[in-house]
């Protein structure tokens, strides 16, 4: 899976952080005034239906709209299916890294997860320290995993 840190304040000709950061995202939410955006993707090509096993891709840009520097230290998933089962998730960081976020800065990663059923929803959260040592908590907003044309 892919991470990049952008700064906003980067110049550029509609490549790099300017086109990342156009993105669209469903699914955002704002804590402490750092803002998380999510954009799911179902994995068709990944995916056997026929033994039940669906793969959804999701992008996530977490953005710093502070006025001071923070960094990601964990991650806490709550991962449900369309039966109700539940499966935690955390850990160190995302995807391997631990980012450092100053004011304005965006990070960038993506990450995936597969489930039994042919939907669900995830919904989460990442513990922050900010330059001063003190650590919160900051909401990933809740999202659903859907095929898409089979949403209800």
């Amino acid at each position: 899976m892919s991470a990049k840190n952008f700064d906003d304040d980067e110049g550029g000709d509609g490549g790099g952080a300017d086109e990342i950061d156009e993105s669209p995202y469903s699914f955002v939410a704002t804590t402490q005034n750092i803002e998380v955006g999510v954009e799911p993707d179902y994995l068709e090509t990944q995916s056997e239906p026929e033994r039940n096993f669906f793969v959804w891709m999701y992008s996530v840009r977490i953005k710093n709209l502070s006025q001071r520097r923070v960094q990601l230290l964990n991650r806490h998933w709550v991962i449900t299916d369309a039966e109700g089962n539940t499966r935690e998730v955390r850990g160190a960081g995302v995807v391997g890294h631990q980012p450092f976020l100053n004011p304005g800065e965006s990070f960038q990663y993506a990450s995936g997860t597969p489930l039994p059923t042919s939907s669900g929803f995830m919904e989460g959260r990442y513990e922050m320290t900010d330059s001063s040592g003190e650590r919160f908590w900051i909401k990933v907003p809740a999202f659903s995993l859907t095929i898409p044309g089979e949403e209800e």
